[in-house]
This record gives C-alpha cells, sequence and structure tokens, in this order.
C-alpha cells in the first residue's frame, strides 16, 4: 500500500510538470512549509490535535465501528439523517479508564455546534448556509493515528500559507467542517471557491467507461500538454473566445472567477481531439518536432538518437502534413510513405485512377518532365507539372491525383510538390517506374 502511494505521488508530479504546470515551493522544490507529504507531517497533526483537546475545541471517543454503524441504522430506520449523538461528549475520567481497558483505542472528535448554521463564502457559489444541527461532532484524528481529509487539508494549508483554496463541487458540503476546524485552531481563514464538476457526455460522473481519465492515458494516446491545459481550463471557464489558443501564461493573466460557470461542464473528447489538432498545427514546428520524435523513432524511422539529417527532414515532412493530423500517435502512420516502400495502394484509389486508359502514358510523362529537372524544388516541380498540364490541355487533377497514388499509396495528403521534395528526386522516379510498370502489367497503358 505504501508504496503504491508513493508511486502514485510520484506520478501526479510527473504528470503536472508534464503540462507545463510548476510550483514555487513543493516536491523538489524544497523551502519553509515542508514536508511536502502527509505521511511525513504526522507530527504536526498530533501537535494540533493535542492543542485542539488543550482548547476544549475537541474530545477523545472510544465508539466502536460496529456501535457507530449500528446507531446510524436506527437513525435511517427513523427517518433522521445519521449523526453522530455526543454520547462520549462528557464521559469522567473513570469511564474513559474502563473503555482504555477493554482495549479501546480513541478517535479525536471536534466539538461542534447544535444549532446555527454555518455559512460558506464561496468565490463561484456565493454565500451557502449548512445547518449546524446536521453535520455533528466529526472525527478529525482517526483511531490509528492518521488524520482524516477535512483536518489534514485544514492544517496542511494553513501552515502552507493558503490563501485560496478552489476545488470540485462535490467538496463544497466538506467545507464547513473545514471551517470548524480554522475556527478551533485560530488559524486565518482562506477563501473557498468551488468550481462545477466535469460530466460524461450523458451528464452522468465521468468515469474510466468515458476514455481516458487520467493524465498519462492522454499523453499516451497522443495528446498535446498545451492541448489539455487549455481543453480543461475551458471546462467550465469561458475567456470570451474559444476559438483560439492560450498558453499557460495567457492563460493565468486572462483567468478571472467571474468567467466561472456555476454549471457542470460537460466532457467532449471530440473537442479535446480539435484543441490538440489545433495546436498541431500553430504551435513552433521545432516543438512539434520535439513531440513527434519518440513516435517515429519507435516506428523505425530515424534513429534513436536521431542525426541532425534526420531531424531536419523530419521537420520539413512535418510542416507540409501537420494540418492533417489531429494526434501525435497518427503522425507516424501519416508519413510513413516517407520513410518505406512497404505499402499497398489504396484499392478504391487505384480502380478509380490506375484503370483509366492512358494514365499510364500521361504518368510517364510526368517522370520524364522531373527526370530531366536540375533542380528539384517546390518551383521547378510545380512548374514542370503546370506545363505538362497546359500543353495535354487537361484538368490538373488528372495528372496530380494519380500521380499522388504512384507517390504514396493514398488519394488524399499534403501538397503534392511537397511530397516530391521530401521524398526526393531518385525516390519520386522510382515510385513512378513503379507504377507504370503495374498499370501496363494489367493492360492499363
Amino acid at each position: 500500500m505504501e508504496r503504491t502511494i508513493v508511486d502514485s505521488a510520484s506520478q501526479i508530479v510527473t504528470s503536472l510538470r508534464w503540462l507545463g504546470i510548476e510550483w514555487d515551493e513543493g516536491p523538489g522544490k524544497d523551502g519553509p512549509a515542508g514536508p511536502y507529504f502527509q505521511s511525513q507531517r504526522r507530527h504536526l497533526y498530533r501537535k494540533y490535535a493535542e492543542l485542539l483537546l488543550e482548547k476544549g475545541c475537541a474530545y477523545r471517543c472510544y465508539c466502536t465501528p460496529e456501535e457507530l454503524e449500528q446507531r446510524r441504522e436506527e437513525d435511517r430506520k427513523a427517518g433522521r439523517a445519521p449523526r453522530y449523538d455526543g454520547r462520549c461528549r462528557h464521559l469522567t475520567e473513570e469511564q474513559r479508564r474502563a473503555f482504555e481497558a477493554e482495549g479501546r483505542k480513541p478517535a479525536l472528535r471536534l466539538l461542534t455546534p447544535d444549532e446555527g448554521v454555518t455559512v460558506v463564502d464561496d468565490l463561484v457559489h456565493g454565500e451557502v448556509s449548512f445547518d449546524n444541527a446536521l453535520i455533528g461532532d466529526f472525527v478529525v484524528m482517526k483511531s490509528d493515528g492518521f488524520p482524516t481529509y477535512n483536518f489534514a487539508c485544514v492544517v496542511d494549508d494553513a501552515l502552507m500559507g493558503i490563501t485560496h483554496v478552489l476545488r470540485a463541487d462535490e467538496h463544497l458540503s466538506n467545507t464547513p467542517k473545514q471551517i470548524m476546524i480554522y475556527r478551533a485552531l485560530e488559524f486565518p481563514m482562506p477563501r473557498f471557491g468551488h468550481v462545477p464538476m466535469i460530466l460524461a457526455p450523458d451528464r452522468s460522473k465521468l468515469s474510466k467507461r468515458h476514455g481516458a481519465t487520467s493524465v498519462e492515458e492522454f499523453r499516451q494516446a497522443g495528446y498535446l500538454p498545451e492541448a489539455i491545459v487549455n481543453y480543461l481550463a475551458y471546462l467550465g471557464w469561458s475567456p470570451g473566445d474559444e476559438s483560439r489558443l492560450y498558453t499557460i501564461d495567457e492563460m493565468a493573466e486572462r483567468f478571472d472567477l467571474d468567467d466561472v460557470s456555476r454549471t457542470p461542464a460537460v466532457y467532449d473528447v471530440n473537442k479535446l481531439t480539435w484543441i490538440n489538432g489545433h495546436w498541431m498545427r500553430e504551435m513552433d514546428i521545432d516543438r512539434l518536432t520535439e513531440y513527434v520524435l519518440p513516435y517515429v523513432q519507435e516506428a523505425g524511422y530515424v534513429g534513436s538518437p536521431a542525426s541532425v539529417e534526420e531531424v531536419k527532414r523530419l521537420k520539413d515532412i512535418l510542416l507540409s502534413m501537420r494540418d492533417r493530423v489531429k494526434l501525435l500517435t497518427e503522425v507516424a502512420d501519416a508519413i510513413s510513405y516517407f520513410y518505406t516502400d512497404d505499402w499497398d495502394y489504396d484499392a478504391k484509389g487505384f480502380a478509380k485512377l490506375f484503370t483509366k486508359p492512358g494514365v499510364a502514358e500521361l504518368l510517364e510523362m510526368g517522370r520524364d518532365r522531373l527526370a530531366a529537372l536540375e533542380r528539384f524544388d517546390l518551383e521547378s516541380t510545380e512548374a514542370a507539372y503546370r506545363a505538362l498540364i497546359a500543353e495535354k490541355g487537361i484538368s490538373g487533377g488528372a495528372l496530380i491525383h494519380p500521380t499522388r497514388l504512384a507517390l504514396t499509396g493514398r488519394t488524399v495528403g499534403p501538397g503534392l510538390f511537397d511530397v516530391m521534395v521530401n521524398l526526393g528526386k531518385d525516390k519520386v522516379i522510382e515510385r513512378l517506374d513503379r507504377a507504370i510498370r503495374l498499370m501496363r502489367s494489367r493492360g492499363n497503358a
């Protein structure tokens, strides 16, 4: 269990850093508020638990789990909301010793008001009132010596100087309890804000069955950290123009709690994928190449480490086709024909384009024009093809579409002349020759 917790914490830190979210002080950046893991702060929880006892704000409770469950069941049968009945509030010293003689280990409960309300001045929802009579004396330290969530949160946040606590709506019901602890310990009260939950497309609670739920899963699926952060910010926050991309610094500058919605946001993987594709088109090509490199290395297209020449070629290829992919995981397949000849012609494309009379002859003319070029760049390749199209009095697609199929095996892709330049002259001539031979072998000259 301890190993699992350590691994989980390490994964959270790794994920935050991959997303580009850094902190001024915390794990890996030691400072005066450390240590930062609750397992290393038990002495602090014990210290403030003892302070609550000394102040008369808490008391030891010897009730067993079985006894507590029996009373909860009685409350339910009577139609009452389950609430601790406070029977250990005023135990005598003799009663306490008797319980301890039985081997009972006490939990620590906060002494809470029986009347009135606790008001949460929420930054998102405004004032929300909670009836104290429904809260009851709750546990702050369990009988095993570990703090409860509410107690640990208060001690940690107070000692670390947290001024604003922003979290999901589901924690709003915890807030009156935490306010009571803040008051009992006379800690400065932070501001609380509870943002809407993220719901699944069917408006149910988001879960594993709706797709990836961890940062690492999204990373493995080929999403960029910039896109994930951008999308998460849009869930419940409306900056006014959700069609544009924002960096973390830009979002930090524009963010205002007044722009946070009070209604739950709906998770939409299609919008996330659209944002990811948008980032792939717009981000700095050097950074995109860094993200793509591991995928093409895994496919065996470039070395590991990649040479300067390999990186430059990959960058040129990405520039020509990055608007045609939306995920990093799509890139290796999308550019495979630049690196390997081990592919088949698209069946529908073959039937439509390579079976027409005269196509082989037309491709051969295009092949000869390209072979005669001294310079093999975008301008010269396009000029050669446009001249042939004009001379033959044909549509551009009559030559360009079968050429694309011959060079890539596909009917769609980046600009044809970008493909030619990135393949190189020798490979272009070789693939045109292969397509011409295949058509003629089948009588489709």
